[in-house]
This record gives C-alpha cells, structure tokens and sequence, in this order.
C-alpha cells in the first residue's frame, strides 16, 4: 500500500516524497488509518519497523488542520537524541505545510531558549517527560488544545523510571484527546498505562518476522575475551567502513576502548549519557556529516542515532537485553538500503547468538577472524586512497622538491620513500589472533592461523 492511498494530506505526501517514502511498512499501514480515524491505539513495533512516521503523519495532520489552536500534538520519548530525531522526522514530514511548527524541549537544553520559542505558536511539542513535566510545572507548556499525546519507546520510558513523569503529564491533558502508545515490548505496565490513559485502544503488532533486520547481514567473530581489542580493528580494517557504530555495556568501556582506537590512529569518538548535551550534539553532528568514521556508544543512546548510511555496527559486547540487539543493529539497513551487524564473541557466548537468532527470527552467520595478510592490501589501499583524496586540488609541488632533494642527497629510491612512508602510515602490526570457531558454521577453517599458512587437517574420521 502507497501513502497516496489513504486520507494524507496533498502537502504531507510532499513531504513524504521529499523524504523518498512511497510504500507504507507493515506498521504504517495498519495504524495511521485507524489514528486518522480518531481512534487510540497501542503499537508493538521494534526499531526499524518505520513506527515514527506511523504516528508522525497524524501528528502533523491533526496540527495542520488546527494549526491556530496552539499546542495540538505531544510526544513524549525517552532520551534526547530520540526527541531529537523524532522532531527532525517531523519537520520534514511538514515541509510543505504552511505554519506548522514543531519544538524539541528535553533536559540539558538552555531553558530560557526553550522559554522564549514556547511563547511562540508551536504545533507539536517533542520531548522527554522530566522536561516536559517542569514545564508543565511552569506553566510555559499549556495542554488545554491538545488532541494527540504519543508516548513512543512506552517499555524504555517505564524501564528508565519515568512511569510518575509519564502520569503527571497524562493528568494535566483534561480535554478530549487521542493516546497513541508505542512498544517495543508489552510488560504489565504497559497494559497498566493503556487501560488507565487510553479510551478502547485497538492493539496493532508487528510480529519479529516483519521486523526490518531482513536488509541487515548479522555475523559474529568468536575470539579470546583479551584479543577482542585487536579483532575490533583487524575488522574496521578489512571492512573499511566510511561510518560504523560501535556498541559497548558500559560508559568505562565505550571510553577506554574509544581511547585505545584513537592512540591506533582511527577517527572515533564516544557518546554516553552523561556527556553534556552540547557535547553529544557536536560528536553527532560530526559522525552525521561525514565527518566521524566510528561512534562508540551505550545502550542508553542507541535508540536516538538516526543517521543514515551507516555502514556496519559492531557489537563489541552482546547486549544484555535481547531488546537492545535489535535496537543496535536497526541503526543500519535503513531507508531501504543494506547493512551489516557484526558482533564479536567470546568463547562461552555461543549460546547467546542462539538465542538471538531465535529472537529475530534470523540467521546469523559464524565467520573466521581475517589474517594480517589478507588485511594488510586493504588498508594499505584505504590509507593510499584517503592520502590522494586529502592532496587532490592542492599544490605539491613543494614537496616534490622535498623528496626529489632527500633521495638525490641520499642516493634513495623514490619508491622506497613511498614505501617507508606508507609503512609509517599504516601503524605497529597487530597481534596475531588464534582462531576460534564454535564449529558451527567455521569447521573449514579449522586449522587456518591468521598469519595465512595452513596445518595439515586431521582426517574427519579415525582409521580403523
């Protein structure tokens, strides 16, 4: 089904077509109908499922048919980066609609900025529930016009302990309005909410089969535990990517990890929740423009990274909520391109790939660790290509001068130079990594060593 086949509005298709939106996901297409029709609804959709445009489209049509009555629409999220994101995906879904205007407020923000642009006429209000409850508190955020609250990522809002927050701003919306909830998960709570807020809500599911990790290969690398730093970069080598995100479990790891890549000269930055908002805003805009090849990041702010084309993710560690893995990996294979989820295991995780698999209701593939030769060429190549790329359009002629003046005085070759230099470029070797299989899907490895030569196999069956 087209987005053109339902009661949308001429200006939002455009929209939408702006944005390169034409067939509705599964998500789409069973909920923005029955929103439209002025129905509650709860949605269980993961990451990836294109939920946010499920409810955006009708938070944009509601505000632009009500465009003077002040605040029409609000969601509430869990973190800032995905307040953020979800703003972005209504201001361009709201391009061509005239005098919508849609707000991010959440916590780290300069208050007196979000003070002056509330007293403007602002549509829809995207935040996160403690900033949208102060200012209700202060009565800068009136509801008293509001005809759609959307609580998104609902089961990360109640794990991160914002259930109070959530119910001080569902008390203060006293008119006739719609709840449109969105989860991941269904818990209690989540019921709990519906059944207090909502008004007959129709339950719409995505089940795990429709959910988008189809476009996303899923690996995984098993090695030693203290080998997982140089299988990390033997793989950002060999893969080459022009962005990748790499997740971790903890703050300490996602900083001392960012710190060993950087010393091993890689553009990488990390990104957690208690780094300021400025801060976080800066390293995001970097890695969205091209600008920052590796992001490390905690579980805290997965679900807010919304940049497309990313090539790879790597899970340095297995999440510890099956939940987490999709939100992780939904980073990548987005707007209908391809991606790669590659995860690097210890030998006692094998289990947990299993229950992955299960849960996604996907394949994910046992792969043998690259060897230092087979990287090598590769990133011998990549620094060759990013050093032409870097000296293209400028003058060199004076270094021309430096090196023909250097191999005439010492009577060098102007490719040996090349070559030290290249070799300069390419860091201290890596150490050698002993392969691991869980003999799943690696047993012709068997055998292999990562410097490239072969051991003789052993018969597959003893002589009798």
């Amino acid at each position: 089904m087209k987005f053109n086949e339902i009661k949308i509005r001429e200006d939002i298709l455009r929209g939408l077509e702006a944005m390169g939106f034409e067939d509705m996901s599964d998500i789409q297409k069973q909920a923005i109908p029955v929103i439209l029709q002025g129905k509650d609804i709860v949605g269980l959709a993961k990451t990836g499922t294109g939920k946010t445009a499920a409810f955006g489209i009708p938070l944009v049509q509601t505000a632009a048919e009500s465009r003077d009555a002040g605040v029409t629409g609000l969601a509430l999220c869990p973190t800032r980066e995905l307040a953020m994101q979800v703003c972005d995906e209504l201001n361009k879904m709201s391009k061509f609609v005239e005098g919508i205007k849609v707000l991010p407020i959440y916590g780290g923000q300069d208050m007196g900025k979000q003070l002056s642009a509330l007293k403007k006429n602002v549509n829809i209000v995207v935040g996160t529930p403690g900033r949208v409850m102060d200012h209700i508190r202060r009565k800068t955020l009136k509801l008293q016009s509001l005809k759609m609250l959307v609580l998104d990522e609902a089961d990360e809002m109640l794990n991160m302990g914002f259930r109070e927050d959530i119910e001080f701003v569902c008390s203060y919306i006293s008119g006739e309005h719609q709840t449109e909830l969105f989860s991941a998960t269904m818990p209690d709570e989540i019921m709990e909410l519906a059944g207090k807020y909502q008004n007959n809500p129709e339950f719409i599911s995505v089940s795990k089969d429709e959910v988008t990790v189809s476009a996303i290969k899923q690996s995984y690398y098993m090695v030693k535990s203290h080998q997982k730093d140089s299988a990390l970069c033997r793989l950002i080598d060999y893969m080459s990517p022009k962005r990748a995100l790499i997740f971790c479990n903890t703050k300490r790891k996602v900083e001392a990890l960012t710190l060993q890549l950087k010393k091993n000269g890689y553009s990488a930055e990390a990104i957690h929740g208690d780094f300021p908002q400025q801060q976080r805003d800066r390293i995001m805009s970097m890695f969205r423009n091209g600008n920052l090849e590796l992001l490390l990041a905690t579980d805290m702010v997965a679900r807010g990274i919304d940049v497309d084309d990313v090539d790879v993710v790597f899970n340095y560690d297995l999440p510890q909520e099956k939940e987490y893995y999709v939100h992780r990996i939904g980073r990548t294979g987005r707007a209908g391109k391809k991606g790669k989820a590659v995860s690097i295991i210890n030998t006692r995780e094998g289990r947990k790939i299993r229950d992955l698999e299960n849960f996604c209701n996907a394949y994910i593939k046992e792969k043998v660790m690259p060897s230092y030769d087979e990287v090598l060429p590769i990133k011998a190549n990549n620094n060759m290509n990013k050093a032409i790329e870097y000296c293209t359009g400028k003058d060199l002629s004076n270094y021309m001068e430096y090196v023909t003046d250097r191999c005439r005085k010492e009577n060098l070759d102007p490719m040996f130079l090349s070559a030290i230099m290249l070799r300069q470029s390419m860091g201290d070797e890596r150490e050698n990594i002993e392969i691991v299989s869980s003999k799943r899907d690696s047993k012709r490895h068997a055998g292999r060593n990562l410097a490239g030569r072969s051991r003789k196999r052993r018969s597959r069956y003893k002589k009798r």
